[in-house]
């Protein structure tokens, strides 16, 4: 008799996305003449940069020829893009790194939900809360996460992240064996200080703790004193991966490319703790045998993002959503909302009207406005009472959103 893996049924019934899209058809179909605007879900709307375009087209007709022709590539992935990445991303920055502990992935979510399998199942961990969902799922899909109560999870240590600590994780007061950290913050679009995340270094050194640092939205950072990378912390490299995308940075959404970092310093103990284990090694061998690499194409894309042109075109796409954000920013609080966040991150956070909790503001935007926004609860307990909304829209779109916001507030 097979059995099921009964860790995947203690998962809520749907992906908090996909609950989002149930509600907002259920909208449509009831008011099918009024146009939707989503600023809930972090997709991109502006088309892929020429310079990206170009590479694409080229890498394509290579395709097309034998001599050019490629199957099989790396499962790191190719020497070109992981050399641009060191250039561009890490030098500039005074971090140095082997080729051979970058591993280019089809975008940062794979890698996020997969690591945490070559660490024991019995492992504790922490997340800040509120927390991108998929930190958490997957640590529940190997039986990591306890069990579900009272809208939290029985063995995991949830980090509050509110108004009323400025948004700044504090440090557990017991040793936690693996931290999940995403900076700028997603939903909430707040930012750690190199004085704030020294001291989460310092933690996972002191504990043996392990950082998974998701940096996702770096790209979006406009105060250059906000760390763009954890190896910008002295002693990072021995406790901490680090996870990158393309997918808000160059719009890959619909690509699929990004890269993880893993350092050759990191280890991590055996069960009787007689020795230690590179985890660069222990992941290259997982890649090899689970992943057959990034497309040829997607990382041609993603070398010609690091191109003077390239980099120009890049910083443009950025500046747009940033704009929006400032727009929304603007617009809401002369509205009297508190916000937070969309500054160095594409996301706005606000706070409901007191009394209305995530979901009932949810579908009041919705009803009242046709905006769709994402209800904070949905990224852990200490959502509640927050909405996420996103700077990804096309301008025409934020403006409009805003003033149906602000019609629908000021009833």
């Amino acid at each position: 008799m097979a059995l099921i893996n009964e860790h995947f049924l203690k998962l809520p019934g749907n992906y908090l996305f996909a609950d989002i899209a149930k509600k907002v058809n259920a909208y449509k179909v009831s008011h099918p003449k009024q146009k939707v605007i989503s600023l809930g879900i972090g997709d991109v709307t502006q088309p892929l940069c020429p310079a990206v375009i170009e590479a694409m087209h080229k890498a394509t007709d290579e395709m097309a020829k034998k001599a050019s022709f490629r199957g099989y590539g790396p499962e790191r992935g190719y020497d070109f893009l992981r050399e641009a990445i060191i250039k561009n991303d890490f030098l500039p920055r005074g971090i140095h790194l082997d080729m051979n502990e970058i591993f280019v992935n089809d975008g940062a979510k794979s890698d996020t939900g997969n690591f945490q399998e070559i660490l024991r199942w019995d492992n504790n961990i922490g997340v800040t809360d509120p927390v991108y969902p998929v930190y958490i799922d997957s640590n529940v899909m190997i039986g990591r996460a306890g069990v579900f109560e009272n809208g939290a999870w029985s063995n995991v240590t949830y980090i509050p992240c509110t108004a009323d600590n400025n948004f700044i994780p504090q440090i557990p007061d017991h040793r936690v064996d693996m931290i999940y950290l995403c900076y700028p913050n997603n939903p909430t679009g707040t930012v750690l200080t190199k004085e704030e995340l020294r001291k989460w270094v310092n933690y996972a050194i002191h504990n043996d703790s392990i950082i998974l640092y998701d940096a996702a939205y770096q790209a979006y950072i406009r105060d250059e004193s906000i760390p763009h990378s954890i190896y910008e912390i002295r002693g990072a490299r021995k406790v901490a991966v680090e996870f990158h995308s393309y997918s808000k940075t160059a719009g890959f959404t619909g690509i699929r490319c990004g890269y993880t970092i893993v350092p050759k310093e990191l280890t991590a103990s055996t069960l009787d703790g007689t020795g230690r284990a590179s985890l660069n090694q222990i992941w290259d061998r997982r890649q090899c045998t689970k992943f057959n690499g990034t497309s040829y194409i997607s990382q041609r894309a993603a070398e010609a993002i690091y191109t003077p042109e390239g980099r120009k075109q890049v910083k443009e796409i950025i500046n747009y959503y940033m704009e929006n954000a400032d727009i929304m920013r603007d617009s809401l609080t002369r509205l009297g909302y508190k916000v937070f966040g969309g500054i160095n991150a594409p996301y706005i956070w606000v706070k409901t009207p007191e009394g209305i909790d995530s979901w009932k503001f949810f579908e009041q935007l919705l009803y009242g406005a046709s905006v769709v926004c994402t209800p904070g609860v949905g990224f852990g307990p200490s959502g509640e009472g927050y909405i996420r909304l996103t700077a990804f829209g096309d301008r025409e779109d934020c403006r409009e959103a805003m003033k149906r916001i602000a019609e629908w507030t000021l009833k």
